[in-house]
């Protein structure tokens, strides 16, 4: 089956879609169609120092935008491990939230409804709703930047977990005592799959002093700190060696990775996002190959499409802007309504809830 919507019990008007990364904020006003209509962005660079840093930006944002539109909520995608009453970031493995109570302190500071929900989820379902997942019901999103962010949509709805934290895929493990992850492990997925991967394995490359690498130090004056992941997406593209070999490594621990997940979800497709996806087919090749070569019943089931996402760098906002604007009204200390409050319980939108199972989906 594919998604599908209803008008009632949808916010009508203009929502605003928050997306958190690591070091930026970035928002847009979107309209019931999944447009932006403007856009803001705030710097965080002391997000290592406090999380009221982060939260002041995304006030700030927001209040530049609401001063140019008419706003009914506010829809906010944060990287980390929201809880299932998408109320609280339980852990944000690169921000320094720990049990931060983002939609209590958002609603209270704006004045407006806010939903709370995890970046790669509310990046799905922008791809799902609007983009390269349209017209699918089963999907697996792999949102590649500074780590991996995952998603999963099963008959048409977010499948959230038990405690609201499915899909961080990032965080299997899957080499023994291999590099150490921010997340306090060793040899997770994110750590060969992803922006940080890319840029760790091109810098050991470099100052390995290889003469494949003879262009890529040329590029930087010597010095290998000064190679970027978008700088080696850059010269790949060009045809260097050096850089497209580590697209290609790196495209591989992304394709057994996927075989993995589709031998736990057997999704139709899955749809990969994130920076890195801008590599294209630089990466994506070796992965769909890596892919149908640790598949279990290779030869023998039906295959996965692996496809790039097609919104780019506005998925999250426009995602979280669409969750905001499903998101049922709830009633809070004080009167009026907004997505959470004291004794609440967040269900998500009710003609995205999946009944026939008791797993939590929204």
């Amino acid at each position: 089956m594919a998604l599908t919507g209803r008008s009632r019990g949808r916010r009508r008007g203009l929502v605003i879609g928050v997306d958190i990364g690591g070091t930026k904020v970035a928002a847009g006003v979107v309209n019931p169609a999944g447009r932006v209509l403007a856009r803001e962005r705030g710097e965080t660079p002391e997000r290592s120092k406090s999380p009221k840093v982060v939260e002041d930006t995304i006030a700030e944002v927001v209040e530049r935008l609401r001063r140019r539109y008419p706003v009914t909520a506010v829809g906010v995608g944060a990287a980390g491990f929201v809880d299932r009453n998408r109320s609280s970031v339980l852990f944000a493995p690169h921000l320094s939230w720990r049990g931060e109570p983002l939609r209590t302190a958002l609603t209270a500071r704006l004045g407006l409804p806010v939903a709370v929900e995890n970046d790669a989820n509310a990046s799905a379902w922008a791809e799902m709703r609007l983009g390269a997942g349209r017209g699918a019901s089963d999907a697996v999103v792999v949102n590649l930047g500074t780590g991996i962010g995952g998603a999963v949509v099963l008959d048409g709805a977010l499948y959230r977990g038990r405690h609201g934290i499915a899909g961080e895929f990032g965080h299997m493990a899957v080499v023994q005592d291999g590099h150490r992850c921010e997340c306090g492990n060793r040899g997770c997925w994110e750590q060969y799959a992803s922006g940080n991967a890319v840029t760790r394995e091109a810098r050991e490359l470099a100052a390995a002093d290889s003469p494949v690498a003879r262009g890529l130090l040329q590029a930087v004056g010597g010095d290998p700190a000064r190679i970027t992941g978008p700088l080696v997406a850059e010269l790949a593209a060009g045809g260097d060696r050096a850089c497209v070999e580590v697209l290609e490594d790196v495209g591989r621990w992304l394709g057994k990775g996927l075989a993995d997940l589709a031998a736990a979800f057997d999704p139709e497709l899955f749809i990969i996002g994130g920076g890195v996806s801008e590599c294209g087919d630089l990466l994506l090749g070796p992965a769909r190959s890596a892919f149908r070569r640790h598949l279990a019943g290779r030869g023998y089931r039906p295959e996965a499409g692996i496809v790039q996402a097609r919104l780019g760098n506005e998925a999250g906002l426009v995602g979280a802007a669409l969750l905001a604007r499903e998101e049922p009204p709830r009633r809070v200390r004080g009167g009026g309504s907004a997505t959470g409050g004291k004794g609440t319980k967040a269900r998500g939108p009710r003609h995205l809830v999946h009944r026939r199972s008791p797993r939590r989906r929204a």
